[in-house]
């Protein structure tokens, strides 16, 4: 497996990866994504930024994650100091075919080897309250549970803040 940053001809396979995730997700409930969020803008949003980072394995887009100091307000409900850096995943997903093979768990060990390299000492995520299969994977990594958030652009969702400290 390979983890590198996406370029701009990962663009169709990024969108193909929506449109094979987004009916998964809502067939479990989880309506975190839909057809305006993510999109083409954003992904190239934060490809012009070097936030985009893609897993790879055979020469197959495998998965997907934004890594970012961006963090959203909301994160001050379960207490997080926003004033203190962090690294924090946004849009991760991982390609059906490839669930299972540890492409979540490398995309999140980028995000914390890009925090010891910058010298940031917090990783911060949140999922959807019904994605189950996150809610699952981020402590068994050394996540700890902070509390249940609203974000402002996904009205009417509920989601799980978690944080890692290094």
């Amino acid at each position: 497996m390979t983890i590198r940053l996406a370029t701009l001809a990962d663009l169709p396979a990024l969108l193909n990866l929506l449109k094979r995730i987004i009916p998964l997700m809502r067939e479990g409930g989880n309506f975190q994504w839909d057809d305006h969020y993510p999109n083409e803008t954003v992904f190239r949003q934060d490809m012009a930024k070097d936030q985009l980072w893609v897993a790879e394995i055979d020469g197959q887009l495998a998965g997907v994650a934004a890594l970012t100091e961006d963090q959203e307000p909301e994160y001050a409900q379960v207490g997080f100091d926003l004033t203190q850096r962090a690294i924090v995943t946004h849009r991760l997903a991982v390609d059906p075919t490839f669930r299972g093979q540890g492409v979540a768990a490398a995309l999140l060990n980028q995000a914390e080897q890009l925090a010891v390299e910058r010298g940031v000492r917090f990783l911060r995520i949140d999922t959807n309250s019904e994605n189950q299969a996150t809610q699952k994977l981020f402590p068994k990594l050394g996540y700890t549970y902070a509390g249940e958030i609203t974000l402002s652009f996904r009205p009417g969702l509920r989601f799980v803040a978690y944080e890692k400290k290094l």
